[in-house]
């Protein structure tokens, strides 16, 4: 469904911005507050998070909310 898509989205997202800068998922997670298998399961869009734990994420990886949120149609 349209959850499902933008979870996987997001998680590319997450990811995609997180490798560009070369950082581990324990680093974000733990900068972020969070457990590493919770970010992985955001990562993989199998994971649904609140709008308190993107911003975490986004202020971790000092990226927008809005670019985490992005979606790109092809």
């Amino acid at each position: 469904g349209a959850l499902d898509q933008l979870l996987l989205s997001i998680g590319q997202n997450v990811q995609s911005r997180r490798k560009a800068k070369k950082l581990s998922q324990k680093l974000i997670a733990d900068s972020a507050g969070l457990d590493r298998a919770y970010l992985s399961a955001i990562e993989g869009g199998k994971q649904n998070c609140s709008v308190g734990v993107l911003l975490k994420i986004a202020s971790a990886l000092d990226v927008s909310v809005d670019e985490l949120l992005r979606i790109d149609r092809a």
